[in-house]
């Protein structure tokens, strides 16, 4: 699929010359920082070397202090508590969080993880009545609640109290919980609104500490925890979430929890991890026990303390992410024999399938895929409980959750944020809902939006890069949303030698610019430029610089996002 080339606007001379010279680095490096709105000598040295102590004040969040107030009340009178979290690996990762944290504190506290396939998304009233059975007064609910309005009612019914922590969108009503936090409520001034699921279960655990007069270690030993729920979540990396990020994985490389280190082991990987490692070699594992089974497999392993343990459920975690593979593999060869099958969806702004067989715990993934192959907002559904369940996925610019809200009334319940959703709905409510959703994303996307968009930094020459160059650059790190590896351009560029393909879609090449040193390259995904380009004919590419480390030695490598000849 062809993708535009789009040059970001450069920052103000005069600021990247003075902070060129202040940094002692290239210009071009220079210009990249002011593009993030980083302009002075002091917001270099903050972004550069981020500082646990920048992290805001928990108390600044609404109902943070009626939060503290009712755990120590629970606390005091011996009451039971239930850490109540998602499936996925932001809400597993939140619930080991929370259960670890305060069973340093009370023996009366359980957790819970709702079942994808019996019981769907967020608080469940089975969740609720376990609780009720087995005497549980206080629930604390991490990355689910915040539209749970007729839950969290039913519970007070029954004497059952809810601290809600939550970073998704809110609806109109805000549940009757003791305490409710969400940096995304309107009423609530929070600096910074992006925190993951984890990252509210983490500011819980250190207004308690602040509270209490106990140590930072106490709650900064769960920033590796925190830090694979905000790669795996796909949240801005920028002000906290960059902080707890870079803190996060310099724990995991060095001193990781006994369950993250023996998935790392199992995973053949267990050093040098960067957000992207994560997002691709942890996530998917911790995934795949919410997908194909039950995400408490996950949970113990993330609590793992004894090494033998770990060992073994990170092999069974591992197995199931094998078994997730295949189903998701084929899953994804049905919807797409689907699509093709019908010319009419083809044609379409939208993509929504269904098939009442597939696996509800990989929909997700197959709407990714879907989403990268025909690049337009998408939706795939199966049958669960009598219900279609489905995941939906965006391109970027286009707000999903805007879409999808046009269409409640014809939804059981949905939530998400922008860019992915869950939603439920009756049989009988697809077809108008896929004609309603196509009409509504019809109406409003563009056709640049509907066209994959390579974003590029700045135009650099070969001669620039060097140790120190890319020392500079992998500082920025960590890399993701909001905070992207830089792209490059630059023109002029031929090859060396013949490219070829690898694995049958990646491009390996080696180029060089006029009378520059000879860059290693691999373009994954460009398979098709191999006969394109010929010797002696100058072409453009855009690139992200990377060390490349191969049986311990380490060298610069290219790598290619796209190619213009």
């Amino acid at each position: 699929m062809e993708k535009r080339w789009v040059q970001a606007v450069q920052g103000n001379k005069e600021t990247t010359d003075l902070l060129a010279q202040q940094l002692n680095i290239d210009h071009s490096l220079a210009q990249i920082l002011v593009q993030r709105d980083i302009s002075t000598f002091e917001e270099a040295k903050d972004f550069f070397r981020p500082q646990m102590a920048q992290l805001h004040d928990p108390f600044l969040m609404k109902d943070m202090d009626k939060a503290i107030t009712r755990i120590d009340l629970a606390l005091s009178n011996h009451e039971k508590i239930l850490v109540y979290g998602d499936y996925d690996v932001d809400g597993t990762t939140s619930v080991a969080l929370a259960y670890s944290f305060f069973s340093q504190f009370t023996e009366n506290i359980e957790y819970y993880i709702p079942d994808r396939h019996k019981e769907g998304y967020g608080i469940s009233t089975q969740g609720i009545d376990y609780a009720y059975k087995n005497g549980q007064s206080l629930i604390i609910a991490l990355d689910c609640g915040i539209k749970s309005v007729d839950k969290v009612a039913y519970a007070n019914t029954l004497g059952i109290d809810f601290i809600i922590c939550d970073h998704h969108l809110p609806g109109d009503e805000l549940p009757a919980a003791a305490a409710l936090l969400d940096p995304k409520r309107n009423d609530c001034p929070y600096p910074f609104k992006e925190l993951a699921g984890c990252g509210i279960g983490f500011k819980l655990a250190q207004a308690y500490c602040i509270t209490h007069g106990l140590p930072a270690e106490r709650y900064e030993q769960y920033l590796d925890l925190v830090m694979v729920s905000i790669a795996a979540d796909i949240v801005p990396v920028e002000d906290e979430n960059r902080i707890l990020a870079y803190h996060g994985l310099i724990k995991l490389n060095h001193n990781p929890s006994m369950g993250l280190k023996a998935l790392m082991d199992i995973s053949g990987r267990n050093k040098d991890y960067t957000l992207t490692d994560v997002v691709f070699v942890l996530a998917p594992r911790i995934n795949a026990a919410g997908r194909m089974d039950h995400a408490n497999e996950a949970v113990k392993m993330l609590l793992c303390a004894e090494d033998s343990i770990a060992l073994s459920q990170s092999e069974f975690i591992n197995q199931q992410n094998t078994e997730r593979k295949t189903s998701d593999q084929n899953i994804t060869a049905e919807a797409l024999a689907l699509i093709a099958d019908c010319e009419i969806l083809i044609h379409k702004k939208t993509t929504v399938v269904y098939h009442e067989s597939w696996n509800k715990g990989v929909i997700g993934i197959v709407a990714s895929r879907l989403t990268e192959k025909y690049y337009r907002p998408t939706i795939v559904l199966t049958k669960s409980n009598g219900l279609l369940t489905g995941s939906a996925r965006s391109v970027a610019g286009f707000d999903l959750y805007e879409a999808l809200l046009g269409c409640e009334d014809l939804l059981v319940q949905f939530g998400g944020h922008k860019f992915a959703a869950g939603l439920t709905m009756m049989p009988e409510n697809i077809d108008a809902f896929s004609e309603r959703f196509e009409n509504i994303v019809a109406s409003s996307i563009t056709d640049d939006l509907l066209c994959p968009e390579i974003k590029i930094d700045t135009e650099i020459e070969f001669s620039q890069i060097d140790g120190k160059f890319q020392r500079i650059i992998s500082q920025m790190a960590p890399f993701g949303p909001h905070n992207p590896a830089p792209i490059f351009v630059t023109h002029g560029v031929s090859l060396v030698a013949k490219p070829y393909v690898v694995a049958t879609k990646h491009l390996k090449l080696n180029v060089k610019q006029q009378n520059s040193a000879i860059f290693e390259s691999i373009g994954f995904g460009l398979a098709e430029f191999e006969t394109l380009l010929q010797p002696n004919q100058p072409f453009s590419i855009c690139y992200t610089i990377e060390e490349n480390i191969w049986k311990e030695q380490r060298r610069l490598q290219l790598n290619i996002k796209g190619i213009k000849i």
